[in-house]
């Protein structure tokens, strides 16, 4: 069984090694962080314990059984099943019993995901996310990635436009003219995070900026213009 030790470190349970439950049970442990993971996969549980000592496998997800491996110490507990919507269901709700201070469960539609909130989850939609994101990367021809912050605040990583290199900040006046900020720019590894009005781009120099998604996309149409 799992006991949360003292510290301040936060201590994670993640129930369902899917694709999405792997990568985050493996991120968050190289991140090292504490963890407890679950699954019915004898395999995959062999697999995490080179990570995490508090592997289980486990077959019936009822709340006696999850109380069993120490989840419930856990500051997040994350719910990553996603095929089976009755147990992805089920789950949720024993572990939001248990009074965990966060539980956040993973869903495949929009009625699955009311579900989960009425019961008091946090919700997100992986596939969902990816999609936009992917989609906003299209939009954007030169985007190397994109984050949406908030409706009005996204950040772009951007390849400068050839039409740029060797003029200034100053000229370019992205702020007036698409609403943008450069929030730093990264060339060969040496990230500058001040930028001056005389800074002057360079070749290869790579973008990143901070504005509305409207904005971004009339930056990279001009750009490709």
């Amino acid at each position: 069984m799992f006991y949360k030790a003292k510290s301040d470190k936060m201590t994670y349970g993640i129930v369902g090694l899917g694709r999405f439950g792997y990568a985050l049970a493996v991120t968050l442990a190289e991140a090292g962080a504490d963890l407890i993971v679950i699954d019915a996969s004898e395999e995959k549980i062999r697999e995490l314990r080179e990570v995490t000592e508090n592997a289980f496998v486990v077959n019936n997800l009822d709340k006696k059984t999850l109380e069993e491996t120490g989840i419930q110490n856990c500051d997040v507990a994350v719910v990553c099943i996603g095929e089976h919507m009755d147990t992805s269901i089920l789950t949720t709700l024993h572990l939001v019993s248990m009074s965990i201070p966060t539980v956040i469960s993973k869903a495949t539609s929009a009625e699955h995901g009311m579900i989960l909130e009425k019961l008091g989850a946090e919700v997100v939609y992986p596939e969902k996310d990816m999609g936009i994101r992917l989609a906003n990367r299209l939009e954007t021809a030169r985007a190397l990635d994109f984050v949406q912050l908030s409706e009005k605040i996204n950040v772009s990583k951007i390849q400068i436009p050839q039409k740029l290199v060797g003029k200034a900040v100053v000229d370019l006046n992205l702020r007036s003219r698409f609403g943008l900020n450069i929030i730093a720019i990264e060339n060969s590894g040496t990230v500058i995070e001040v930028i001056g009005p005389d800074y002057l781009f360079a070749k290869n120099d790579i973008l990143f900026l901070s504005g509305s998604k409207d904005g971004l996309h009339k930056f990279s149409e001009w750009a490709e213009g």
